[in-house]
């Protein structure tokens, strides 16, 4: 290898690539491009001749078979290329903890701000390695610009070693996958896998075969508006019909108060003025029918405040955002399999897992990709105290390479 994981990461964390739910663009960020030139960039050096950055700010490269047999699935190795709208992601200055010896990490950017062990667990299997974070002010980026290095760093190990056999190999890397529009145009006849991977999981050894359903509402409210001078029994002031729906919003129906199989309610964004208002929130649940049963209760408490109202009025639009993967994932099974034994053949115990979130594999899966998630070593997503070490995600790289070579193996 003529860069390490790490190498390649530290390059890509710097760029920013916030994605913007409120831009109707695809990419919805001219950002984004700027890292998906670098990667065709990277790519085209290591050999990879069909690397190119298509109009919608997909990547699409493909490392060629070199096995003898005629039969291997094409498998996709896919990470996307924004990062969260939820913290800062502009000027990020990154900061290698070499040979970690325990303890919390104080971010030099931000004293106040602390990765605690108490609070991260996983660090106590980190003695040893080099962790990764970035100083506090931004988050990090390993989601998923650690997937992104990972998939480069096998692509390249994979064309320098001709004695690794594998089938065709198809990489995609996307925009907008944050805001959950990460696959709306990409082109599957042009893609051309039978199975993908994403790498965008968090602990090593994890694979997860099942996401959240979810759906996005938007909540618009049209209040009565008049001279505050002459408001008396006048007056519905939208903006007090929206924080009094916020209010009203279920607490054991939080993001903060759930875990597990339990699904949320949860406001990402309220605006207005005294006649219109508006509320975005989010709906998460692992069953299509949790998610219609918290959305029943949200239009409920909508129209039971506006009973207090009667001048006003709402509009409530449900979006389908993406859905749970294992729904196509049980139909199959080889894919997952496939995926835990390459995570035992490159030294770990694999552990099967579900995420509170979703991924480009879950609107992948149902789009006829089956797509299953790999770890991709990162941990406390979307915020400052985000970290990864460099030792897992090589585990990740090894990963990769052992599932390529697995594929050609079965076929």
């Amino acid at each position: 290898m003529t860069d390490s994981v790490t190498d390649r990461f530290l390059r890509y964390v710097v760029i920013d690539t916030q994605s913007d739910a409120r831009s109707p663009t695809q990419p919805s960020t001219a950002k984004q491009l700027t890292l998906g030139r670098l990667l065709v960039e990277e790519l085209l050096a290591i050999g990879i001749t069909d690397a190119h950055l298509d109009e919608h700010g997909y990547v699409y490269a493909t490392i060629p078979a070199n096995s003898g047999k005629n039969n291997v699935p094409v498998i996709c190795l896919c990470a996307h290329m924004d990062t969260a709208p939820d913290f800062s992601g502009t000027n990020v200055k990154p900061q290698v903890i070499r040979n970690y010896q325990g303890g919390d990490i104080a971010l030099p950017g931000n004293p106040q701000r602390i990765i605690r062990t108490s609070e991260h667990p996983e660090l106590k299997n980190q003695i040893g390695n080099d962790i990764i974070t970035s100083d506090g002010t931004t988050l990090l980026g390993a989601d998923d610009k650690a997937g992104l290095a990972e998939i480069v760093t096998a692509a390249e190990i994979l064309m320098n070693n001709p004695d690794i056999k594998h089938g065709a190999i198809r990489i995609l890397f996307t925009p907008d996958e944050e805001i959950a529009r990460g696959v709306e145009k990409v082109d599957l006849k042009k893609l051309g896998a039978d199975f993908g991977y994403t790498l965008d999981g968090e602990t090593a050894g994890t694979v997860e075969d099942e996401t959240f359903s979810a759906d996005s509402v938007e909540i618009s409210i049209t209040g009565v508006a008049i001279h505050p001078g002459f408001a008396f029994g006048r007056m519905e002031n939208a903006i007090r019909i929206a924080g009094a729906i916020v209010d009203r919003l279920p607490k054991h129906m939080a993001p903060e108060t759930t875990q597990g199989k339990q699904g949320f309610i949860h406001p990402t964004e309220i605006s207005g003025a005294m006649e219109k208002a508006s509320i975005s929130l989010i709906i998460r649940d692992f069953t299509e029918a949790g998610l219609v049963s918290k959305e029943e209760t949200l239009e409920a408490i909508l129209r039971d405040v506006l009973q207090s109202y009667p001048g006003s009025r709402y509009k409530f639009t449900v979006s389908q955002q993406y859905r749970n993967m294992k729904l196509v994932l049980d139909k199959h099974p080889q894919v997952v399999e496939n995926a835990l034994e390459a995570v035992r053949r490159a030294g770990m115990a694999p552990v099967r897992g579900s995420i509170r979130g979703g991924t480009d594999g879950s609107r992948l899966s149902f789009m006829g990709l089956p797509c299953p998630n790999i770890f991709a070593g990162g941990h406390a997503f979307h915020s400052p105290l985000e970290w990864v070490s460099s030792q897992d995600m090589e585990k990740a790289v090894d990963t990769v390479i052992e599932l390529a070579k697995l594929w050609e193996e079965q076929a």
